[in-house]
């Protein structure tokens, strides 16, 4: 619990300088999840690796890559970019 100040000061820091678009309580308990605004998992990695918990090796974490439902795009009879 010591490191916690810590933590919730530098998470808010990570919120208001835009690089944590959300985030949640996780409703069993186990902590919370965060919707990063990063390029890829090397980027949100290296956001989620300057708090202090991660920097204690205290932290659990995985790491999700999501984007734009991209089915939507049959709803507005568009196809999706070619890349």
């Amino acid at each position: 619990m010591a490191i916690m100040p810590a933590e919730v000061r530098a998470t808010v820091q990570l919120y208001l300088d835009g690089k944590i678009r959300d985030w949640h309580s996780r409703e069993d308990g186990g902590g919370a999840v965060f919707l990063l605004n990063a390029k890829d998992v090397a980027e949100a990695s290296s956001i989620m690796e300057t708090l202090p918990l991660a920097q204690q090796n205290l932290m659990d974490h995985e790491y999700i890559p999501v984007g734009p439902l991209m089915p939507l795009r049959l709803l507005i009879g568009t196809q999706a970019p070619r890349q």
